[in-house]
C-alpha cells in the first residue's frame, strides 16, 4: 500500500489535531478540529487571540499529531508532521473554510459570518513538509514511515 494514501486514509478518519507553537524558545501545543484537502494541506479555525495563533503569526513553524483513539495493547496508528502554518485571508480564508465546512456541517451563512468578522474566528492552514505515520498495523516490522511531501 503507497504510503501517501495510508495518510491520506488516516487523516480522513480523525478528526482532531494537536498542533505544536513555540515563542522565544517555550514549546506549546494545542488541539483542534480540522479539515485537509487533496495536497494533505491540514485547516482548522480558531480566534486570533489564541496563544497558538498569536505565536503563529511570529513564528510560522509548527509541528503536530493526529492519532486516532485506541486501547492500550492494541497496535499503534499515528502520525506527526511539521511545516508552515499561516492565517488566511481573503480568498484562501474562503477554500479553507469550504473544506471545514464540508467536513463538519457549516453552512454559507457561517462562512461569511467568520470571512466578514461577524465571528471572530479565522481560519488557518498548515502546509505540511514531512508526515511521519507510525503504523504497526501496515509496518509492523518497520513501523516508522517518513513521507516527503512534495
Amino acid at each position: 500500500m503507497k504510503l501517501r494514501s495510508l495518510i491520506e486514509e488516516y487523516l480522513q478518519q480523525a478528526r482532531m489535531m494537536q498542533v505544536a507553537t513555540s515563542r522565544e524558545n517555550q514549546p506549546w501545543a494545542c488541539t483542534v478540529y480540522f479539515a485537509t484537502d487533496e495536497d494533505l494541506n491540514l485547516y482548522w479555525i480558531s480566534l486570533p487571540t489564541r496563544r497558538h495563533s498569536e505565536e503563529i503569526r511570529r513564528n510560522e513553524k509548527v509541528a503536530g499529531t493526529v492519532v486516532l483513539p485506541h486501547t492500550p495493547g492494541d497496535e499503534v496508528r499515528g502520525i506527526q508532521f511539521e511545516g508552515i502554518a499561516k492565517e488566511l485571508q481573503g480568498t484562501e480564508a474562503r477554500e479553507g473554510l469550504q473544506y471545514y465546512a464540508q467536513r463538519y456541517g457549516m453552512d454559507e451563512s457561517a462562512i461569511e459570518k467568520i470571512l466578514t468578522g461577524e465571528n471572530p474566528h479565522v481560519c488557518y492552514r498548515i502546509t505540511p513538509k514531512s508526515f511521519v505515520l507510525f503504523d504497526e498495523v501496515n509496518f509492523p516490522d518497520d513501523s516508522r514511515q517518513e513521507y516527503r511531501v512534495q
